[in-house]
């Protein structure tokens, strides 16, 4: 089980950083054979990337259900699309596997979103967690003072 930080935390990233959103949703469960291909290429691409830190990649939560949830945090867009375009990575090949075998039968659905975030255009709070989200990516700090409150926070 994760440890859990007592207290009033916040995260903060220096400089610009992307907030990617990335999942899918089975839409038919009998057809195991071909969502569950799907599901198992995100583990492998999420191991790769925490082993590489030149890739830019920050940190990552997951949620899994029906439809699956990987938020992930990038030092920036071109290191995110440098990432899903390398042929030697997990992600280029698991994409061609899933348009050639899955894509066309609508079993599994796949979406992303991506964010380009501005330093001092966020802000976050985390009390009595784990490292969770932004606080996995950057540093956590005290949530005292200026950083007590949104406001305070969302300038840093």
């Amino acid at each position: 089980m994760a440890q859990i930080i007592k207290g009033r935390k916040f995260a903060n990233v220096q400089g610009d950083f992307v907030v990617f959103l990335i999942g899918m949703r089975v839409n038919n469960w009998l057809m195991i054979h071909k969502w569950f291909p799907v599901a198992m290429a995100m583990p492998k691409m999420i191991k790769e990337l925490y082993k590489n830190p030149l890739s830019g990649f920050m940190g990552e939560s997951s949620w899994f259900g029906r439809t699956t949830i990987s938020v992930q945090y990038w030092k920036s867009f071109e290191h995110l699309e440098a990432y899903a375009k390398n042929n030697d990575m997990e992600h280029f090949p698991a994409w061609k596997a899933f348009n050639l075998k899955a894509r066309q039968s609508g079993v599994v659905g796949v979406w992303h979103e991506t964010y380009k975030i501005s330093q001092g255009s966020y802000e976050n709070i985390y009390v009595n967690m784990p490292l969770f989200g932004l606080g996995k990516a950057g540093s956590v700090n005290e949530a005292i003072g200026k950083n007590e409150h949104a406001a305070g926070r969302i300038n840093n």
